[in-house]
């Protein structure tokens, strides 16, 4: 048996944060904003894994007015996802993300990315594509005033 998550997270872009996305710290003069490292990335993907397990969204499993998820690591609380899913019997089939932000450049940091969701849900990279865009100057994304992350991930019976 298969199931189809997707997901769609938006963190606003500020000065005086770290810039975290897919666990890779990104050299920036500004980072996201959010309750815990918000990365953006790292959220979409584990909110598509919860949503094809049917579980709800990342607010149901760690809400932003508990003070215990402050800071949270974002790969910390997928590799908890991964634990949810494990529980359910699937495994990753394989899963697409897209990362859009004006800058930096993500390309340089595509890999590193890959390899830490690879490694926290346990699957080959060859399973976890990972692209980024620009907004070409359009929109909050364009105008740098926040970055957006999808996902859409197939699950299998293990």
């Amino acid at each position: 048996m298969y199931r189809i998550g997707q997901s769609t997270d938006i963190h606003r872009l500020v000065e005086g944060r770290k810039l975290i996305v897919g666990g890779v710290e990104i050299p920036h003069d500004k980072g996201l904003l959010g309750h815990s490292d918000a990365d953006v990335l790292t959220h979409a993907i584990a909110e598509s894994i919860l949503g094809a397990l049917a579980l709800g969204d990342l607010g149901k499993h760690f809400p932003d007015t508990d003070p215990q998820y402050k800071g949270m690591d974002s790969i910390w609380m997928l590799g908890q996802v991964y634990e949810k899913m494990v529980a359910c019997g699937y495994e990753i089939n394989n899963l697409d993300a897209l990362m859009m932000i004006e800058k930096p450049k993500m390309a340089p940091h595509i890999m590193a990315m890959r390899e830490n969701v690879a490694k926290v849900l346990h699957c080959d990279i060859e399973r976890v594509s990972i692209k980024a865009t620009r907004g070409e100057g359009l929109g909050f994304v364009g105008e740098q005033l926040g970055a957006q992350a999808q996902c859409v991930v197939l699950l299998k019976k293990r």
